[in-house]
């Protein structure tokens, strides 16, 4: 169903300000409406002073600097933040946790006066049974976050599964979890290849200043090439 207008070019100045950039499709397609709407859209904010610009055959994005005022939530979004602010207290990581916690205080902070308590409550009435113990088995998800959009180098020190120790410099590519574990997909430099590394396997981690070339590959073509090579299932 179509969204009122009005709410419609509200989500749009959100979503520009949450991406570097979007397209008119992918616009159109989140809000179901035409690319012609969407254009109409796009002018209207234009001619109310939201500055928005254009890069040509791209798409949009907001001028650097520009902030929308305080965002207010609804009390349905408020409570899927909480619900997962429950989830993310039981990881594994620790860096995850910590970061977590602080984001989730500065969003808490802008909630209504009557949310603040709903909020409280829910976050006492919520719980997930996963890692009941509270281990925390790593500490370096943050930090491999950043390099892998910064394409930064790592130097780990690893002790395998097998018991076996290994120095190596990798390029990380991407994370994945199951069972309760953080996964880091990375080309080693050892290896000459793509390998899986186990967080709470990391002796010690070194972010070097050394960067290197993007892969042009994503996550699911790498998920594809495993399945074929190896019999791995996607999901």
């Amino acid at each position: 169903m179509e969204k009122p207008r009005l709410t419609r070019l509200t989500q749009i100045v959100t979503l520009l300000q949450s991406k570097r950039l979007l397209t008119a499709r992918e616009l159109a397609d989140k809000f179901q409406v035409s690319l012609r709407t969407i254009y109409r859209d796009i002018r209207t904010l234009e001619s109310s002073g939201i500055p928005v610009v254009t890069e040509e055959g791209k798409g949009y994005f907001l001028r650097e600097g520009y902030q929308l005022p305080p965002i207010m939530f609804s009390e349905e979004e408020a409570n899927a933040l909480i619900t997962a602010e429950q989830l993310i207290l039981k990881n594994k990581d620790a860096s995850l946790v910590k970061k977590y916690s602080e984001a989730i205080t500065k969003i808490k902070a802008v909630l209504r006066y009557s949310q603040k308590g709903k909020a409280d409550l829910l976050s006492q009435r919520i719980a997930f049974r996963a890692n009941i113990e509270k281990e925390q088995s790593s500490n370096y998800l943050i930090q491999i976050q950043s390099a892998i959009t910064n394409f930064h180098l790592l130097e780990l020190a690893y002790l395998s599964l097998e018991n076996n120790f290994t120095e190596r410099i990798i390029e990380p590519f991407a994370l994945y979890s199951t069972n309760e574990n953080w996964l880091l997909i990375a080309y080693c430099r050892l290896r000459n290849e793509f390998r899986v590394f186990r967080l709470d396997c990391i002796q010690s981690m070194k972010v070097l200043n050394d960067t290197f070339p993007p892969h042009k590959m994503t996550l699911e073509e790498y998920f594809k090439i495993c399945q074929e090579k190896y019999g791995i299932p996607l999901t």
